[in-house]
């Protein structure tokens, strides 16, 4: 049986937590056991006493003392885990907990060190949404293929799975949108075996609730090339 941490960072997001827990726990994959940890980034609405509230749906719950942003959440919940895999899971809807089957396979096929779900490589089913985004994924998967020697479509994906014993969180230098991109850079590097399989993304358009923005391409780019041709 291999123990996967699903780690769901949440920070206000009272409208969807419930329900995505809720599909998270009707998840079944052969020889695959879930751990789900919720790492609360210190959210200001109803989210923790919603979470409190419903104890059933998660097996631990991390509250941070104040707003860190995603990646102190991140590097808290790597922390605690406790699974032989990470897998990030968005507090929203974007990404569906159904394709947790497609990502386990080639894990439990091919002993994967890394899976990525991929909105690129032939997804049944992608919301259309802004095109500016699209291409700056495509250029930051450009960057990280030619510096790594890799062949991903889709490196920003939220459905980044990896050995725990790949990263310490502690080395992590980063804690914006391009910690991500820091703790890809240091999987591959330490590992051989990647996999990216299509899922479905059904995108948020910024009125309701898409954070990401085009400057963050910037510290991205930067981490990339920091990590990946400098180690640091």
């Amino acid at each position: 049986m291999t123990k996967v941490t699903i780690l769901v960072p949440a920070y206000n997001e009272e409208k969807t937590i419930i329900q995505i827990l809720e599909c998270v726990n009707q998840q079944v994959v052969p020889g695959v056991s879930f751990e789900i940890l919720v790492v609360d980034d210190g959210s200001k609405d109803s989210t923790v006493a919603l979470l409190e509230k419903n104890p059933k749906l998660y097996t631990r719950l991390v509250k941070m003392p104040k707003n860190g942003g995603k990646g102190a959440a991140v590097k808290a919940g790597l922390a605690a885990a406790t699974g032989e895999y990470i897998l990030f899971q968005d507090a929203d809807l974007e990404y569906d907990p159904s394709d947790y089957a497609k990502l386990m396979m080639p894990v439990t096929r091919f002993s994967a060190d890394i899976v990525i779900g991929s909105r690129i490589a032939a997804p049944p089913c992608t919301r259309v949404a802004y095109f500016w985004h699209k291409v700056g994924n495509r250029l930051l998967t450009f960057v990280f293929n030619v510096l790594n020697n890799t062949t991903f479509t889709d490196i920003y994906s939220c459905y980044l799975m990896f050995r725990r014993s790949l990263i310490d969180p502690q080395e992590l230098k980063t804690l914006g949108w391009e910690q991500q991109a820091e703790i890809l850079t240091l999987a591959v590097k330490r590992s051989r075996v990647y996999y990216e399989v299509p899922i479905c993304y059904f995108g948020r358009t910024y009125e309701e609730g898409k954070k990401i923005r085009a400057h963050h391409i910037i510290a991205v780019i930067r981490t990339i090339i920091a990590r990946g041709l400098f180690g640091r």
